[in-house]
C-alpha cells in the first residue's frame, strides 16, 4: 500500500509551478474524439484520471501516445461507441465521453461512472441536454444507450452543472444547426474547452457567461493546444503555506480564477500578492478565523478548495464556519483531521472549525481526492510524523504532490508501491 509520510512543523519557502488542470484536460481529451485528425494536447498532467481517459480513447479506436508533457491523440478513425464497465468505473467524470461518442459515432453506450464518492451526482441534466438535441436515451441492463442524429436546439439547465455543460457543448458541436445553452456553468475550465473546440474548427461563443451559443455541424480537424494551469492545485499549495507558515510563490495558474480563495487567506492573516502568472503568499503570524466560507459555482468559492482550506484553518485562532452547497458528502476528511487534534463540529452541510494551538502527527486515510490533499496540508502543520494512506485518490488530481512540496522545503516522502503514470 502506498502512503505519504510527512514530517510536520517545517515552514515552507520557495516557488512551485502547478501542472495542467485536471478539470480542464479531461473534457478536452473527450473532445479530441471529435477531431478528424491529430490533436496535440500540451501541459497534460500525469494523473490516474488522465490515464483512464487515455484508455477509454484507445478502446474507442484512437491512437494515443505521450511525448514529455504532451498527449497526442489521433482520432481520425475511431471504431468504438461503447465504454465497458471496468473503464467507466476508473473515474467519476467518465460520463463526459457521452456527448463526444454520440456526436462522433451517432450512438453511445455507457454505464454508471466511478471515482470519488461525494454523494449523489445525478446525470439527469446530461441526458436532458441530449434529448433537447433530438437524441434518444434508453436504459439497458444498468447501462445507458443513446442514439440519434443530433440537431441544434435550446438547452436550459435548471441548475448550473459543469459536467452537463461540457457534455452539452460536445454534443452540440456535432449537431446540425444552432444550439443555445442557458444557465451554463461559468468555470474557467469551460472556457478552456471552448478554446480547444475553436482550435479544432468549431464555432462556439459565450463560454464564461451563462449563455453559450454553438453553430454545429462544421467539419473539425486536428490541432495543438495548451491546457490551462490547475487552480485547485494552486489553492492547495497556498493553503499548505498558510497552514505551515512561510513564504511561497505559486506559478502557472491565473490569479483571477483564485480570487475567492486568496481573499479568504488574506482575511485569515496571510499576505497575498497576485501577478499575471504568479501568486505569492506569506504567513508569519498566527492564522485567525474568518467569516463563513460558502461553496458555490464559479465565480463563488470552489468546492474543491474547501477541504484544503479547512485543514489550514484548524490551526487558526477563533472559529470558522464552512457551508458546503455543492456535494452532500464532502466532509469525509473531518474525522481524519480530528485524529490529528482538530476540533470540528459537523451538522449536515455546515462544519464549524474551532482553531487549536497545534495539531499532532497521526496515521490518517484519504477517502477522496481533495480530502486526501487536505490531510497532507494538515500534516505539514502538525508536530511529528503523519502517515497518509489512500494515496490512489490523491493521484487522481496531483501529479507529484510529494515532489512539489519537497521543492518548498517540506519533508514528504512516498512509501510503498507506486505505479508511474505514463
Amino acid at each position: 500500500m502506498s502512503a505519504f509520510v510527512v514530517q510536520g512543523g517545517r515552514r515552507l519557502e520557495g516557488s512551485v509551478q502547478v501542472h495542467g488542470a485536471k478539470n480542464s484536460v479531461l473534457p478536452i481529451l473527450a473532445a479530441s474524439l471529435l477531431s478528424g485528425g491529430e490533436c496535440v494536447i500540451k501541459n497534460c498532467p500525469r494523473l490516474s484520471d488522465v490515464a483512464a481517459s487515455v484508455e477509454i480513447l484507445r478502446h474507442l479506436g484512437c491512437r494515443v501516445r505521450r511525448e514529455e508533457d504532451a498527449v497526442i491523440v489521433d482520432a481520425s478513425q475511431p471504431t468504438g461507441w461503447e465504454v465497458p464497465d471496468e473503464l467507466m468505473r476508473e473515474m467519476r467524470s467518465s460520463v463526459i465521453f457521452l456527448g463526444a461518442i454520440l456526436g462522433r459515432m451517432g450512438r453511445a453506450k455507457l454505464c454508471a461512472p466511478g471515482g470519488c464518492e461525494l454523494g449523489p451526482r445525478p446525470i439527469d441534466l446530461h441526458l436532458a441536454a441530449i434529448r433537447a438535441l433530438g437524441g434518444t436515451v434508453e436504459e439497458e441492463g444498468g447501462s445507458l444507450l443513446c442514439s440519434g442524429a443530433l440537431r441544434g436546439g435550446e438547452i436550459v439547465f435548471s441548475l448550473r452543472s459543469v459536467g452537463a455543460t461540457e457534455n452539452a457543448m460536445l454534443s452540440a458541436v456535432c449537431a446540425q444547426g444552432q444550439t443555445t445553452i442557458t444557465n451554463a456553468a461559468r468555470e474557467p475550465e469551460i472556457v478552456d474547452l471552448q478554446n480547444f473546440l475553436r482550435c479544432l474548427g468549431a464555432d462556439v461563443q459565450g463560454a464564461g457567461s451563462s449563455v453559450i451559443t454553438i453553430r454545429g455541424g462544421r467539419p473539425l480537424h486536428g490541432g495543438e493546444f495548451t491546457v490551462m494551469g490547475d487552480r485547485i492545485v494552486a489553492a492547495t499549495y497556498l493553503a499548505a503555506a498558510a497552514a505551515a507558515g512561510g513564504d511561497v510563490q505559486v506559478t502557472g495558474a491565473d490569479w483571477r480564477h483564485l480570487s475567492t480563495v486568496t481573499a479568504v487567506l488574506a482575511e485569515a492573516g496571510c499576505t497575498v500578492e497576485s501577478g499575471l502568472r504568479a501568486i505569492r503568499l506569506r504567513r508569519t503570524g498566527p492564522l485567525r478565523g474568518v467569516r463563513p466560507v460558502r461553496t458555490a459555482p464559479y465565480p463563488g468559492f470552489p468546492t474543491d478548495a474547501q477541504a484544503p482550506l479547512m485543514a489550514a484553518m484548524t490551526v487558526s485562532t477563533g472559529a470558522t464556519v464552512f457551508v458546503e452547497n455543492i456535494f452532500e458528502s464532502r466532509y469525509r476528511h473531518v474525522d481524519e483531521l480530528a485524529r490529528m487534534g482538530a476540533d470540528i463540529r459537523v451538522e449536515g452541510r455546515v462544519a464549524v472549525v474551532y482553531g487549536v494551538p497545534a495539531l499532532h502527527g497521526a496515521p490518517v486515510q484519504a477517502a477522496d481526492l481533495r480530502g486526501g490533499a487536505a490531510l497532507v496540508v494538515a500534516a505539514l502543520a502538525a508536530r511529528g510524523e503523519s502517515v497518509v494512506t489512500g494515496v490512489q485518490h490523491i493521484d487522481r488530481g496531483y501529479q507529484d504532490l510529494a515532489g512539489d512540496l519537497d521543492l518548498l522545503g517540506a519533508q514528504v516522502k512516498r512509501s510503498g508501491e507506486f505505479v508511474k503514470i505514463t
